[in-house]
């Protein structure tokens, strides 16, 4: 009796295949993710009032502004730098919670479209924003690689938003922890002033990356949806 020629096995890319799943269209949670980062913005928006707030009374007093009104104001800008802070940590918890839910979806899609084009195995959605040092890069990558698999075959890959986007985020990552360290060892006007200027350098990095986030989040769930309704078989 012959002995049957084996099979060789099937090349495998750098993750292995993906499981089979029943892909669904990410534009509800793509829509509810980019009101949410838009109420982030408007956070980041209130945080530059108090930026401002805090270093033209840092300023004034080092012009020599002094009594009761001087102090008034500068209770008042305390108030409202602290209240702009819990906005932003509240809005940025939220936020988060929904575009992780988000970026789930659109990675379980892209898989499907290009099943080896993922350096980042799945459970790097999430892991890869919270493991220190490489929540540098990591992030970054998982929303590249979902962008390109999501184009259509054939179709020039735009790569500048996402890359913008990621940039003024880390920019604005980088400078807020000097700057709150700063804020919060400044004993003298001059001191407050250079750490406000800086905070709200910060924060309108944060509120330009914000919407950058949402261009990307809108445009990824539209691709994906397009992607979907033209292949009923994924849905």
């Amino acid at each position: 009796m012959a002995t049957p020629m084996p099979v060789p096995p099937m090349p495998a890319g750098p993750l292995g295949a993906p499981p089979l799943t029943r892909l669904r269209s990410p534009a509800g949670l793509g829509l509810a993710t980019a009101v949410l980062l838009g109420v982030a913005v408007a956070a980041d928006l209130f945080a530059c009032v108090a930026d401002l707030g805090e270093m033209n009374v840092a300023q004034d007093l080092m012009g020599g502004a002094a009594g009761a009104d001087v102090v008034h104001r500068a209770d008042r800008a305390d108030t409202l730098y602290g209240s702009a802070g819990i906005a932003q940590g509240v809005t940025l918890v939220a936020t988060m919670v929904v575009y992780l839910c988000w970026l789930w979806r659109v990675r379980v899609n892209a898989e499907a479209f290009q099943p080896y084009g993922h350096q980042l195995k799945r459970g790097w959605v999430i892991g890869g924003w919270f493991c220190p040092i490489v929540n540098l890069w990591f992030p970054r990558r998982v929303v590249l690689d979902s962008w390109t698999a999501s184009f259509p075959p054939g179709a020039r890959v735009r790569r500048a938003p996402v890359n913008a986007w990621w940039t003024l985020w880390i920019l604005g990552l980088l400078l807020s922890r000097p700057a709150a360290t700063r804020f919060g060892d400044a004993d003298t006007p001059a001191q407050l002033a250079s750490a406000a200027r800086l905070m709200l350098v910060s924060d309108g990095l944060d509120a330009a990356a914000g919407i950058l986030a949402v261009v990307v989040v809108l445009h990824l769930s539209r691709m994906q949806r397009h992607r979907l309704l033209a292949a009923p078989a994924f849905g």
